[in-house]
This record gives structure tokens, C-alpha cells and sequence, in this order.
């Protein structure tokens, strides 16, 4: 049996496209004919296997991850709570990571020491993000209107 990891992946390519847009359908289907409820869903395993019992929101989830496959994407699922190093927030916010590093000692993103380490929560690192890209649409917003306004 395969153990389940805290950070799993599914590469572009491992999943056949055509499969995953099927089984999207096919869950995408019954959650629109059963808007609300039940609250847990049952899915029937072949091979005489006993039945799955899944909570919804599991099943929503799963529905989200097919339809990135059926893109022909890769999908990594990471828990909530899981924390990045300063090299991997670099990576995700395409930065070096000395800036990523000048960030959090400016206290500018929260995160813990572990050691001489630096650790980031995942979900402080993406708030960043989602603020900082937030800015930087407002500005180029705001240099399009003063542009116009100069006639460039």
C-alpha cells in the first residue's frame, strides 16, 4: 500500500486527459442534481470492493483536481497549514530569496525561526501574494488612467 504523504502530485501527463474529463463530468453531474444535499456521498468501487463514503467538500475538491488533469495540468495538493522554506517562497512569488529573506525580517511576512531556518506558513505566503498583486494591478491601473490623461 502506498503511504500518503503531507505534499502529493500528479505531474502533467500522468493522468489520461480524456479519463479525468469523463469522471468530471460524471461528478459535476451529480452535484448539480443534488445541489445541497447529502452531505456525505457515496461512491461505488468496482471489484466487489466495498463502497467509498466521502464528504462532500472532499468530492468538490476532487472535482477541482479532475478538471486541471482534464487540462492536461499538474495539481499538488498541500495541507492548509503546511510551511515553505525561504527558497520555496522565492519560487513562488518568482523572487531571489535574499529578498524573500529581507521581507520577513521587515516583518512584512509572518514566520518562525526553526533553528537558523526560516519557516513561512503557506497560507501567510499567499496572502502576501494575493495583496501584493492586488497592488501592483492598482498601480498599473493607475499609470494607464494618468497616461491617457497625458495623451501617451
Amino acid at each position: 500500500m502506498t503511504g500518503i504523504g503531507s505534499v502529493s502530485s500528479v505531474q502533467p501527463g500522468d493522468v489520461d486527459a480524456e479519463v479525468s474529463q469523463r469522471a468530471l463530468r460524471r461528478i459535476k453531474d451529480y452535484l448539480a442534481k443534488h445541489p445541497v444535499e447529502p452531505e456525505m456521498i457515496e461512491v461505488m468501487v468496482e471489484h466487489g470492493e466495498p463502497s467509498l463514503v466521502l464528504p462532500r467538500p472532499v468530492v468538490t475538491l476532487f472535482a477541482q483536481i479532475l478538471a486541471q488533469l482534464a487540462e492536461g495540468r499538474g495539481v499538488s495538493v498541500i495541507p492548509s497549514q503546511a510551511e515553505v522554506t525561504t527558497q520555496q517562497a522565492a519560487d513562488l512569488l518568482g523572487v531571489s530569496r535574499p529578498y524573500v529573506v529581507g521581507l520577513l525580517e521587515d516583518g512584512v511576512i509572518p514566520h518562525r525561526k526553526v533553528g537558523r531556518h526560516r519557516r513561512i506558513l503557506l497560507t501567510d505566503l499567499l496572502e502576501y501574494k494575493r495583496t501584493d498583486d492586488e497592488q501592483r494591478r492598482k498601480a498599473a491601473d493607475e499609470l494607464g488612467d494618468l497616461g491617457q490623461e497625458l495623451g501617451i
